[in-house]
């Protein structure tokens, strides 16, 4: 019996290192996630996928198409070339940048900003399909989606959100303003609100651009970066509300410059894993020592939450976060 009872004892030991040798030697993405200069990631989970879609970064001109990349398990990733450009979307002359991505009814949606628009030029918030979240996508509509500056805030930057009523809602903005809009299913237009109106406007204390929306236990946690993005004091913030409207109140930094890391990290997006309280943030950052500010690079960190529900603070790595395949 006493034999037996060792035995059993021996095994549980020898499968705790196991587990423990497992867990520390286990992959990590490490920090960029791919090579290339890429900024404001947008990520989303499409099946058993993950998929991230960022602006390729470089000089305005150059900046006139888009890649995307894809991976099981966020460790390793394969990269999609050219998913969209300017050839496609004729009335993009220049830069395209800042992706939103949704999927709906089988097809894939990608938003993007296109030209630095001002008022009575063309460009400002597009729209494209494809059947594949691969692409190749297709300009949907011919000219921009919005295009006139509202309440002050300049067209870029977009998020989709799908509310939890089954709602679609954009938010977007730059010049440190931001506005939140309906879209119709095909999201060919834009669907009035209760009171009538077209356009609310729900800038928080700081905004300066790159909106974000989620809900977790029933609350609607809104994200937005702060200071110049060419600078190191480049930073994400968020608020807390019991709707999607607001007022959003101004919590904290969530997100920002390590000088021992790395600098200006801020555009982001969040991803939750289903059925499990797993949160990633993804965000770029400028290399230390860099001085151009177009070199960015795309990055991930795990996202928790205190207690209360309130986000602590990311600490920026070099190792990222361990492998997590979805299936």
């Amino acid at each position: 019996m006493k034999k037996s009872l060792y035995h059993f004892l021996l095994i549980a030991i020898l499968l705790s290192c196991k587990d423990k040798v497992q867990e520390n030697s286990a992959a990590y993405s490490g920090n960029p996630l791919f090579e290339g200069w890429y900024a404001d990631p947008e990520a989303i989970i499409y099946g058993d996928t993950y998929w991230i879609y960022p602006t390729y970064s470089d000089k305005f001109h150059r900046q006139v198409f888009m890649d995307c990349f894809s991976s099981p398990d966020l460790v390793n990733w394969t990269k999609h070339e050219r998913i969209i450009d300017t050839a496609e979307v004729k009335w993009a002359d220049s830069a395209m940048w800042a992706p939103g991505v949704i999927e709906n009814k089988g097809k894939y949606y990608l938003f993007f900003a296109a030209n630095d628009v001002h008022e009575g030029e063309i460009g400002g918030i597009g729209v494209a399909i494809a059947d594949k979240p691969q692409g190749p996508f297709k300009d949907l509509l011919g000219k921009p989606l919005i295009q006139d500056i509202v309440n002050g805030a300049q067209p870029i930057d977009q998020f989709i959100f799908k509310d939890k009523d089954g709602s679609f809602l954009m938010y977007y903005g730059g010049w440190g303003k931001c506005n939140v809009v309906k879209l119709n299913e095909e999201f060919t237009g834009l669907l009035p609100f209760e009171g009538g109106e077209f356009y609310r406007e729900v800038t928080p204390e700081n905004y300066v651009e790159g909106p974000f929306m989620f809900v977790r236990n029933g609350k609607y946690y809104f994200m937005w970066s702060e200071g110049g993005w060419t600078g190191p004091d480049y930073k994400v913030a968020y608020a807390i509300s019991d709707n999607p409207f607001g007022p959003f109140e101004r919590i904290g930094v969530v997100l920002e410059q390590d000088p021992e890391v790395a600098t200006g990290a801020g555009h982001h997006s969040v991803l939750h894993v289903p059925k499990t309280d797993q949160y990633y943030i993804f965000y770029h950052r400028r290399p230390l020592g860099e001085t151009d500010g177009n070199h960015r690079v795309t990055c991930i960190e795990k996202m928790e939450f205190d207690i209360d529900g309130k986000i602590l603070p990311v600490k920026i790595t070099f190792e990222g976060v361990q492998a997590h395949p979805l299936n």
